[in-house]
């Protein structure tokens, strides 16, 4: 029996959508029947993606509270209705040393990566404790655990986010939403950022964001009896 009759899935959700992972996300929903809704700033960006996956594009900066609210509002009214899976994956970076950054910069550091993190996972946990089920899924990064020198606000949004996951989890399990966040222990590889010709182990110096997105479906699958909170992707060559 295919993977496509088994699923309960029907509707997800991508915020923070782009050419690299949220794109492998949506195509791997997608080849498994499941309707794709994504949410971005800039939305032009987004029509190669939506030629291959049918997705319904939303234009949502998630750092604005009025703006989440309008997004979940026509998604209710929309024919796939509120998403059964909503995938968080903005973030914004800004280096340099504490000494130096700008204020205004790392405010909009945490407003992106942290922020809107919970402002999208009100409105999608609103519906789902309502539903009694629904994945809420967090894309972290090295910096969720580990605070690196000239990176300060990111490192702060960063582990905000996954504060904001074990939270969740810890309140909303019980009302049949699974809650998970990914930290992404790595670089990705994406046609921005290649991996080096030079590059020792390759091709497994950086993640592949194809097999990244397989573990996003996997988590979305789970049987509530075994629930995964926090999942560590990384490559097997790391040595940190």
């Amino acid at each position: 029996m295919s993977s496509r009759s088994q699923t309960s899935l029907h509707h997800v959700l991508i915020v923070g959508a782009g050419a690299g992972l949220s794109a492998s996300i949506a195509r791997r929903f997608h080849a498994e029947g499941v309707k794709i809704s994504l949410a971005a700033r800039n939305t032009d960006k987004l029509e190669g993606l939506v030629s291959e996956t049918g997705a319904e594009v939303y234009r949502c900066d998630a750092s604005k509270p009025d703006q989440v609210e309008v997004l979940f509002a026509n998604l209710d009214k929309s024919k796939g209705g509120a998403p059964d899976v909503v995938v968080y994956n903005p973030s914004f970076r800004v280096r340099g040393s504490i000494t130096e950054l700008d204020p205004e910069d790392v405010h909009r550091t945490l407003m992106v990566t942290a922020y809107g993190g919970f402002l999208v996972a009100r409105q999608a946990a609103t519906r789902m404790s309502n539903a009694g089920r629904g994945v809420i899924i967090f894309t972290g990064a090295s910096a969720s655990i580990k605070g690196y020198a000239m990176s300060a606000p990111f490192a702060m949004g960063k582990f905000a986010l996954r504060g904001l996951a074990q939270s969740m989890a810890r309140e909303l399990q019980a009302k049949g939403v699974h809650v998970a966040h990914v930290n992404i222990d790595g670089g990705i590889r994406s046609e921005a950022r290649p991996e080096r010709h030079d590059a020792p182990g390759k091709p497994d110096s950086m993640l592949d964001p194809d097999a990244i997105a397989d573990t996003y479906w996997q988590l979305a699958n789970q049987h509530r009896s075994a629930w995964t909170q926090e999942t560590e992707l990384r490559p097997w060559l790391e040595n940190f």
